[in-house]
């Protein structure tokens, strides 16, 4: 007899899954209430972060089940969907540069702190599975690892706002998220495409 998609799904990785997906979406309010209060370029792109790391991990306890293509299929997906960051960042960065402002450095700092925190223990959760859902929990765990790096340049950039005085450490980081999060997506898809190549040596054994 033959086991099941959805029982050769580990239930430690659908728990982590589940978990991250959560404090994500929760996190995604907050920072993204502070972005929109103090016009913060990198506090926005890292709340859209947020966002779609929340769609990330609920697309992947969704697909865990799923055979080798459609897993491909929605690998595929998710690299396009850590490029939505980036492609935010670079639009309120434009923005910014249009109509200067400069973010208030505590509050940009200590959001930074608080993200720092949440993604730390998320990518803490996802390092122990990311092995165990091909292209999908890799394309989770990369994303958390990302957020901790970003995280580090908007705690960066509240300081040397505080030394500045200048919007600029602000709409750098934002950037720098941007192109972070492409590096990744190339990873991701480079992770689905090796999906496709074992499916189809399984359809040759079939």
């Amino acid at each position: 007899m033959n086991e099941s998609p959805n029982d050769s799904a580990p239930r430690t990785l659908r728990r982590t899954v589940a978990i991250v997906a959560a404090l994500n979406l929760g996190y995604f309010f907050v920072e993204f209430a502070i972005a929109v209060s103090i016009a913060s370029v990198a506090l926005f792109a890292d709340s859209i972060d947020f966002l779609e790391d929340a769609t990330i991990n609920a697309l992947v306890l969704v697909a865990l089940g799923w055979t080798a293509v459609r897993r491909r299929l929605v690998g595929l997906v998710l690299a396009l969907c850590l490029l939505v960051p980036g492609l935010a960042a670079l639009y309120t960065a434009w923005e910014k540069v249009a109509d200067p402002s400069i973010p208030d450095p505590v509050v940009l700092t200590l959001a930074g702190v608080g993200a720092l925190a949440v993604n730390a223990f998320c990518a803490f959760l996802l390092s122990r599975v990311r092995n165990q859902g091909g292209s999908l929990s890799l394309a989770a765990f990369l994303s958390a690892r990302n957020d901790v790096a970003a995280n580090l340049a908007i705690i960066v950039a509240g300081l040397m706002t505080v030394a500045s005085g200048s919007m600029w450490p602000d709409v750098v980081a934002g950037l720098g998220i941007a192109l972070l999060n492409s590096g990744s997506a190339y990873e991701v898809y480079e992770a689905a495409m090796d999906e496709r190549d074992g499916n189809d040596l399984e359809d040759a054994r079939a």
